[in-house]
């Protein structure tokens, strides 16, 4: 089976969601340049409060000042001391500071820079007059300085002050007062229109939270059907792999079964066939050989030609099953193919077949021998056909854990992890499925030192451990059978020769 990969589709966000983001946005947007704005006028609303504030502040200092200066100078007629002439002294220098940060802070007010000016001259005609008097009393003493109170109106030119000081402090707190009410109506704008954006924002935001929750339901609801899809699917395919394999393993006994009768029908029949045909002629032959001995010779011809054929009927039924294995057992249709392999492909192959090996296949299923035979016959036929080694061993023991291990190692070019894992590698399937179907397994790995390729399968015995007679033994006695696969032992050499070495061709040719 083949797939196809298809790119995955674009999704796009649906339209009526990016408009609401969008919107939503918007609004945030508008809510910070809305808020920037507020405090920009909120700023100027204080700046302006502070601002009158501090005029008034100052038109009260200002008075003030003019007062102290006065009272000095007074203090200073009654006791002479020129400790009290220090506010007269620094009166015009604070005056002037202070009129410039009037002028300074009603800038922007013309009326109370009108205002502000008529006060600056009644502030410099006090002044005046308050040097003038210090002058005569410095000339003439304190009795001139009473002559002159007597006579002079002293008193209308600070009421005149202050007249006009409290009507620029009113006209102040009034600007105070409109400003504060500016202020305060500034700041429920605000406070109104800050709600209002939020409370807007809060809807647009709980919509979002609405069709993202919605977005997420859906998501997690299409999520579970995928996963109880691919649940399904994954059992699905489990069982079909299962039936597969089944299969599979049911073919492959067929196949065995369905061999083995074609070879006995082959041996039996058409070997008594053969046989007897074989009989006639030579019979014939020894008749006509005095007589037509041409025609005796072509009856030998033909019995030739009959021998031929028995032996390609041999082979056949060699091919489908073995008669040794049935004859003689594992170990030695195993010894013989390895035998008939080295003399073919000219690479040594070392074989060592445990002496247990025949009694445990003789006390097994018929389908063991037949199993470790064929995957014997296509790991070598795999060898011949790629491996390119130079030598090849067969080994077929049992563990410490009582199970059948059979390694096939060859120093070739080994084999790639993708063709292990191709669907194409019908033999390793095979043997593969083989080995499943007497419950056990197949592995394929590198070689010794990393050369080469090793196909290691473990088939576990289902009964009791086989002497090398055939006899099983009881449970709990030791057996010296469940040594190690490398552990020698000496009373049972190994069934097979330990090794196969290509002929000679110059024996060959002798």
């Amino acid at each position: 089976m083949y797939f196809t990969l298809t790119p995955a589709p674009q999704h796009r966000l649906p339209l009526y969601k990016t408009l609401l983001c969008v919107t939503c946005a918007l609004i945030l947007i508008v809510n910070g340049i809305s808020l920037f704005h507020n405090l920009q006028s909120l700023n100027g609303a204080n700046a302006q409060l502070l601002q009158s504030s501090r005029v008034a502040e100052r038109l009260q200092y200002l008075d003030v000042l003019v007062q102290d200066a006065e009272s000095s100078m007074r203090g200073y007629f009654l006791s002479g001391q020129d400790i009290y002439l220090g506010p007269t002294r620094t009166v015009v220098a604070k005056t002037e500071a202070e009129f410039k940060e009037l002028e300074r802070l009603l800038a922007d007010s013309p009326g109370q820079l009108k205002n502000l000016n008529q006060l600056h001259t009644l502030v410099r005609r006090k002044l005046g007059i308050l040097a003038e008097t210090m002058e005569v009393y410095r000339h003439g003493g304190l009795e001139e300085i009473v002559n002159i109170a007597r006579y002079a109106d002293e008193r209308s030119g600070m009421d005149e002050i202050r007249l006009l000081t409290v009507i620029m402090i009113q006209e102040q707190n009034e600007t105070l007062a409109a400003r504060s009410a500016g202020f305060y109506h500034e700041y429920q704008k605000a406070v109104l229109l800050g709600t209002g954006i939020n409370a807007l924002a809060i809807v647009v935001l709980i919509l979002f939270y609405q069709l993202v929750r919605r977005s997420f339901v859906t998501r997690a609801a299409v999520e579970y059907a995928l996963q109880q899809s691919n649940e399904n699917l994954e059992a699905m395919v489990a069982q079909r792999t299962e039936q597969l394999s089944v299969l599979s393993r049911h073919l492959i006994s067929i196949s065995e079964e369905e061999k083995m009768r074609l070879s006995r029908e082959l041996h039996d029949e058409m070997g008594a066939n053969l046989t007897s045909i074989s009989m006639d002629i030579a019979a014939v032959t020894h008749q006509l050989q005095k007589t037509q001995p041409e025609l005796a010779a072509q009856l030998r011809r033909a019995r030739g030609t009959l021998v031929e054929t028995v032996e390609l009927k041999r082979r056949i039924i060699e091919n489908l099953r073995p008669s040794l294995l049935d004859n003689l057992g594992l170990c030695a249709a195993i010894d013989s193919y390895t035998e008939d392999f080295s003399r073919l492909t000219r690479i040594p192959c070392e074989t060592e077949i445990g002496p247990e090996i025949d009694g445990i296949a003789r006390a097994g299923d018929s389908s063991l021998s037949i199993a470790l035979f064929r995957i014997v016959q296509e790991s070598l036929t795999n060898i011949r056909k790629y491996a390119k080694a130079s030598h090849v061993s067969v080994t077929l023991k049992t563990d410490a854990d009582g199970q059948l291990v059979l390694r096939v190692i060859d120093d070739g070019v080994g084999i790639a992890a993708n063709n292990i894992v191709k669907p194409m590698s019908h033999g390793l399937l095979g043997m593969r499925e083989r080995a499943l179907l007497l419950g056990g397994s197949l592995t394929v790995r590198r070689g010794r030192n990393d050369l080469g390729t090793c196909v290691e399968v473990h088939i576990p015995l289902k009964g009791k451990p086989v002497t090398p007679s055939g006899a099983t033994v009881p449970e709990g006695v030791s057996s010296p059978l469940r040594q190690r696969a490398d552990d020698h032992i000496p009373s049972s050499p190994p069934y097979s020769i330990p090794r196969h070495t290509a002929p000679d061709p110059r024996g060959s040719a002798q």
